[in-house]
């Protein structure tokens, strides 16, 4: 038979007093005693405790399914303030899409050239290999009756013969949307309107 050791018995002693400490805490009942100059006092019972909705924040009407429940705390919130609403003004309109670039110019054009004669230059928006496709007729000056096809560059209209010789070159008119400029070959004005 093995013999306990010293360090063991002392183990053991220590965990039973430890033990019984700690079930004579619990056992107990929990009274404090009153400090010096302090009375002590009871608990008192609260009561039942309800839920209910807040008010709306001020300036906010209230919506018309959250009505507070029946009972003494409906009496006893405010009553939701009132809001009126002013008339909506509808946005203004965009303004108009003014079409500008090569699509401004897109159409049929009555051309008069420098002598007051008048012929019909049309500039159209079907693709002629790396410019666009354009007609003229009636058009008394040879060099603008021969215009077969169009471009739109820097802001300006060039009008072509077939062969790639520019005919004339254009740009918007200060007013009303016409172009103005010059045939190439003489330098005479041009002007197309719509």
């Amino acid at each position: 038979m093995l013999r306990p050791s010293l360090s063991t018995f002392a183990v053991l002693c220590l965990a039973a007093s430890l033990g019984a400490c700690a079930s004579s805490r619990l056992d107990a009942p929990r009274t404090r005693a009153p400090q010096a100059g302090l009375e002590a006092v009871q608990a008192v019972p609260s009561g039942t405790v309800t839920a209910a909705p807040l008010a709306p924040p001020p300036g906010v009407a209230a919506s018309p399914d959250a009505s507070p429940p029946p009972g003494p705390q409906a009496a006893l919130s405010p009553a939701a303030p009132t809001v009126i609403a002013e008339p909506v003004t509808p946005p203004a309109p965009p303004p108009p899409v003014v079409a500008t670039g090569r699509a401004a110019v897109v159409g049929s054009w009555d051309a008069r050239d420098a002598t007051g004669a008048n012929c019909k230059v049309t500039l159209s928006s079907a693709p002629a290999l790396d410019l666009y496709k354009a007609s003229a007729s009636a058009c008394p000056n040879k060099d603008l009756a021969k215009v077969s096809a169009w471009d739109f560059r820097d802001g300006e209209v060039y009008l072509y013969q077939p062969g790639g010789t520019v005919a004339a070159r254009l740009r918007q008119g200060g007013g009303g949307g016409g172009l103005e400029g010059a045939l190439t070959k003489s330098g005479a004005a041009l002007a197309l309107n719509r």
